[in-house]
C-alpha cells in the first residue's frame, strides 16, 4: 500500500451521492492539501457493461482522490477496479455500507454484510487486478446481525482477502423499514465497538465514520488511537470549518490556512474554464453555498447565488457580486 495514501486517510470527505462529484472535490482541494478524497459511488456495471466511462473524469488537481465502486460480482469488480486504475485514481474503494434500495435490489452496499466469503472474493479479485489500495467501507452490522458477533468475523474475512485498510460506519443500517436518510441518523452510533476492533485488528487500517462533525472531534478520535476519521455531511454543509485548518491540526503543515474568501477567488479560473467548455455556474456554485456557514454574511452569500447562478448566461462575475455581499475580507 502507498504510505502517503495512509497518511492522507488521517482525514477523508466521505463519498456522497449528489454531493462529491468533481466539482465539490475540485473545491475541497483548494481547501485541504492532504486530505484523501472520494468520488461519488459508481457501479461496476455502469462501467463494465455501460461504459460510462465519463463518471470517472476528474483533474489531475484532485489528488489524492479514491473512487468508490459499488458491484458484489468478483469479475465485474476487477474489470472495473481496471478503468479506474487507468484513469489514474490512488485507491479502489469497495462499498458494503450504503443501505438504499437501489443498491440492495443490485445485491451490493450494505447487504453485502450478509456475505463475508462474497466479499472476500471480491476483494481478491480486485487486488489481483490492480496495483492499486483495495480498501472497504461498511456499516458495523445490518437488520438483525449482531455486531460485536459479525464484525469481527468480516474483518477477518477481508484482512484475510488482502484488504488493508477499512472505513467502519459505526452504525447499524436497517434495510427494512429506514429510508436511507433514517439510516444516517437513527441507528445509534457505536465508537466503543470500533475502537474494540482497532484494538482486535492492530494491523488493519482502521478510519472511523459517523457522527463526525468538527476537527476538534477528528482529532480526539485519532488521538485516542484510530488510524482515521471520515467525516461527510459536515464538511459538505460546513467546509471551511472542517477543511482550512486540517492541513495543519492533522498533517502538522506549516503553511498558513487559507480563508473562505480566498478558496473563492482560487475557484474563478476554475469556473471561468468550466464555463469556455460548455458547463453551467450552477453545477459548480452548488457546492459553494456552504463556505462561509457560521461566519458574517453567510445568508447573503447563499442567497445571492442561490437567486443568480441559475440565470442563463451567468458567469464568474456572478461569484464575485457574492462576495461583494460579505464583510471585507479582513473580516471573513
Amino acid at each position: 500500500m502507498k504510505s502517503d495514501i495512509c497518511r492522507n486517510a488521517r482525514l477523508s470527505v466521505a463519498p456522497m451521492m449528489e454531493w462529491t462529484d468533481r466539482h465539490c472535490r475540485y473545491l475541497h482541494r483548494l481547501m485541504s492539501r492532504e486530505t484523501l478524497l472520494f468520488t461519488e459511488m459508481v457501479t461496476s456495471p455502469a462501467l463494465v457493461r455501460g461504459g460510462a466511462l465519463h463518471l470517472l473524469d476528474f483533474s489531475p488537481e484532485e489528488h489524492p482522490v479514491a473512487v468508490q465502486l459499488g458491484g458484489s460480482d468478483p469479475m465485474e469488480l476487477a474489470a472495473a477496479a481496471r478503468i479506474c486504475e487507468e484513469h489514474g485514481y490512488d485507491e479502489v474503494n469497495l462499498n458494503c455500507g450504503c443501505p438504499s434500495d437501489r443498491v440492495q435490489s443490485g445485491a451490493f452496499g450494505a447487504v453485502l454484510m450478509k456475505s463475508p466469503e462474497l466479499v472476500a472474493d471480491c476483494v481478491t479479485a480486485m487486488r489481483e487486478a490492480v496495483d492499486l489500495p483495495v480498501t472497504l467501507k461498511c456499516r458495523i452490522g445490518v437488520d438483525d446481525q449482531v455486531p460485536r458477533d459479525i464484525l469481527p468475523d468480516f474483518l477477518e474475512k477481508i484482512s484475510a482477502a488482502g484488504c488493508t485498510r477499512v472505513t467502519i460506519h459505526a452504525r447499524m443500517a436497517w434495510l427494512q423499514g429506514l429510508s436511507p436518510k433514517e439510516n444516517r441518523d437513527i441507528p445509534p452510533l457505536d465508537y466503543d465497538l470500533v475502537f474494540d476492533m482497532k484494538q482486535a485488528f492492530p494491523d488493519l487500517h482502521i478510519s472511523l465514520n459517523g457522527g463526525v462533525q468538527d476537527l476538534d472531534t477528528a482529532v480526539e478520535l485519532l488521538d485516542r488511537g484510530l488510524d482515521g476519521v471520515m467525516i461527510g455531511r459536515s464538511a459538505y454543509h460546513n467546509p471551511s470549518d472542517v477543511l482550512l485548518e486540517a492541513d495543519q491540526r492533522i498533517y502538522g503543515a506549516d503553511t498558513p490556512a487559507k480563508t473562505p474568501a480566498t478558496v473563492v477567488h482560487d475557484m474563478l479560473p476554475y469556473i471561468e474554464n468550466h464555463l469556455a467548455t460548455g458547463g453551467k455556474l450552477h453545477q459548480i456554485t452548488r457546492h459553494m453555498l456552504g463556505l462561509f456557514a457560521g461566519r458574517p454574511g453567510a445568508r447573503l452569500w447563499r442567497r445571492y447565488l442561490s437567486e443568480n447562478a441559475h440565470q442563463s448566461g451567468a458567469g464568474a462575475d456572478v461569484v464575485l457580486a457574492a462576495l461583494q455581499q460579505l464583510p471585507p475580507p479582513e473580516d471573513v
